[in-house]
């Protein structure tokens, strides 16, 4: 049985910023504890990939634990069809929840290492080579997730996913944001973890070319994906929660 879409859009605004917080607040407490930008990297990484499975534990059986709008963009739109998945209105709520709460959890962030709450990011993030890491980190993470759950081991997407982000702030020259919504929460941040306002664009634009690759590589490589457009993780018992 589906919860109410309160309780989900509630379960996607507390784990996107709670999310952005330990991506955010990892890379204050990296750059507090080392002027090695390697080891600050490394620091950040770690507590982001261990963060991102315990949240997804948590809000999974909830909401999905999407947190990211290309994911519940692509939930949508393989599932259209087949009437899995999210619902257009679905989708616009958690899209506006994610976005919301990944704002807020840069705001808790800086809030929690007494800087200012609102600090606009000063960070500039461009170039050719970092929107293609953009592109490489949202395709790889959407055949992921996707896969994972058309093949029936939604299961283990806690660990998986941790492990990809993680992996992916190292292979990446991004370093892997792949997420509208934790982009634009750290354009509040002026932290280690911070891009400019006017970075912004381009790492979204990136990422939704990253959502059209993913997609055509999915229905290329999974050609029925649409069916399990819904089942994002799984019960101890087993049963599939739709999303």
């Amino acid at each position: 049985m589906n919860p109410t879409l309160w309780r989900r859009l509630l379960a996607e605004f507390v784990g996107t910023a709670l999310l952005v917080t330990a991506v955010v607040g990892s890379g204050i407490m990296a750059t507090r504890l080392s002027d090695d930008i390697g080891l600050q990297l490394l620091e950040n990484s770690v507590a982001t990939a261990f963060a991102l499975g315990a949240l997804i534990l948590t809000f999974g059986p909830v909401s999905g634990a999407h947190f990211n709008p290309v994911v519940s963009a692509v939930d949508w739109f393989l599932g259209r069809r087949t009437g899995t998945g999210l619902s257009a209105q679905d989708l616009g709520g958690y899209i506006g929840a994610q976005t919301a709460g990944a704002i807020g959890g840069a705001v808790l962030a800086d809030l929690m290492f007494k800087l200012p709450a609102v600090d606009i990011a000063a960070k500039h993030r461009t170039g050719t080579d970092l929107w293609l890491g953009e592109v490489v980190a949202t395709t790889g993470l959407l055949l992921l997730i996707f896969a994972l759950a058309r093949s029936g081991r939604a299961s283990v997407a806690p660990a998986a996913v941790g492990a990809y982000i993680g992996a992916a702030y190292w292979f990446t020259s991004s370093t892997s944001f792949a997420n509208p919504a934790v982009t634009i929460g750290r354009a509040f941040t002026d932290t280690f973890a911070g891009i400019a306002p006017s970075s912004v664009p381009g790492f979204i634009v990136a990422q939704l070319v990253g959502l059209a690759v993913g997609v055509g590589l999915l229905l290329a490589l999974y050609p029925s994906v649409g069916s399990a457009a819904g089942d994002v993780v799984v019960h101890p018992d087993g049963e599939s929660v739709r999303s």
